[in-house]
């Protein structure tokens, strides 16, 4: 997985959109940037794609914008012209997967068989769109395969909205999903960006899934940390579990044996991805201490603090 890709895993949602006036360009992809999303696969189904793409790279040139519903080599150098980072097509075409590959230009190509899948991995590709998902066998497909293309990972599009994202991005061979429930054409059409923003952060939200997971409480010292834990224990019914570092009482409360990060403790926010959740959060400016990154066997990462304190906490996410 080359590192365009791995970034458009951390987002974890495509945005495909339809754009028919390349007026709503910018401000389409405005309003995807200003709700921490800056990502987007403009497709080659209107006249006015690559204009389009042309148009959000010269406003929002750090954004990852590709093109998509790619059918010929024509397009892919229109595309590509255009400042499209990566190309996605709707089905397996391996001249036009060849040519992109050829001329080092990131292709995701449309698979929905097998022998889509063998064909790409024979090409060298690890990453591929599964089109139409939901027509094509959705999640149950995606687990079916998994078991003979271990090392194939998929970004499912078709069918895919808010209420199945997670179902999808839960699949270990999936990367990303890709939808337009969130830039859907009319409000594109009607100029209606404060609700496709809206629509894109609760589909952020919906896909990171923050919920508290506990809150850590600084002690001078085990006596003091033991103290507290069992009181929590005692007066709430919760139950008590010595730690190497720290007590719990239930899963909610942490005592710490000694001073940790936060003047008062710290704050642990579950979610359902940490490195989404960190790509998301750095869009708003919000920065890391690499030194508490902890990942687990496949690199990913499990737990990380927020830079700084909030209300005297220290804040980290965590699966």
């Amino acid at each position: 997985m080359n590192e365009l890709v791995k970034r458009i895993s951390n987002y974890g949602i495509v945005p495909v959109i339809k754009i028919d006036n390349v007026e709503s360009a910018v401000p389409l992809a405005e309003a995807l940037t200003d709700a921490g999303l800056p990502l987007a696969e403009v497709t080659f189904r209107t006249a006015q794609a690559e204009e389009s793409i042309r148009r959000i790279i010269k406003a929002y040139p750090d954004m990852i914008v590709g093109a998509g519903t790619v059918l010929s080599i024509e397009q892919v150098d229109k595309a590509v012209n255009a400042g499209a980072k990566f190309i996605v097509t709707p089905g397996f075409n391996p001249k036009v997967v060849g040519y992109c590959i050829k001329n080092n230009i990131t292709v995701i190509p449309g698979v929905s068989t097998p022998s889509d899948m063998e064909a790409a991995m024979e090409m060298g590709l690890d990453v591929v769109k599964f089109f139409p998902a939901e027509q094509s066998g959705g999640v149950d497909f995606l687990k079916a395969v998994a078991g003979p293309y271990t090392t194939l990972k998929f970004i499912p599009t078709g069918g895919v909205n808010a209420k199945n994202l997670n179902s999808y991005l839960s699949q270990k061979n999936v990367v990303a999903c890709g939808g337009s429930w969130m830039v859907k054409s009319d409000l594109i059409e009607a100029g209606d960006f404060e609700t496709i923003k809206k629509l894109t952060r609760e589909a952020i939200q919906t896909m990171l899934g923050f919920s508290l997971a506990h809150v850590g409480i600084n002690c001078s010292d085990l006596e003091e940390a033991d103290k507290v834990a069992k009181q929590f224990a005692l007066l709430f019914g919760l139950e008590y579990k010595m730690g190497n570092s720290s007590i719990f009482a239930g899963e909610a409360v942490e005592v710490m044996k000694s001073p940790f990060l936060g003047q008062k403790g710290h704050i642990a926010i579950k979610t359902n991805s940490v490195d989404r959740a960190i790509a998301y959060l750095s869009e708003m400016g919000v920065t890391f201490d690499e030194s508490t990154r902890k990942t687990g066997s496949k690199g990913e990462t499990k737990a990380i603090y927020l830079t700084g304190e909030i209300g005297g906490f220290a804040i980290h996410l965590k699966n």
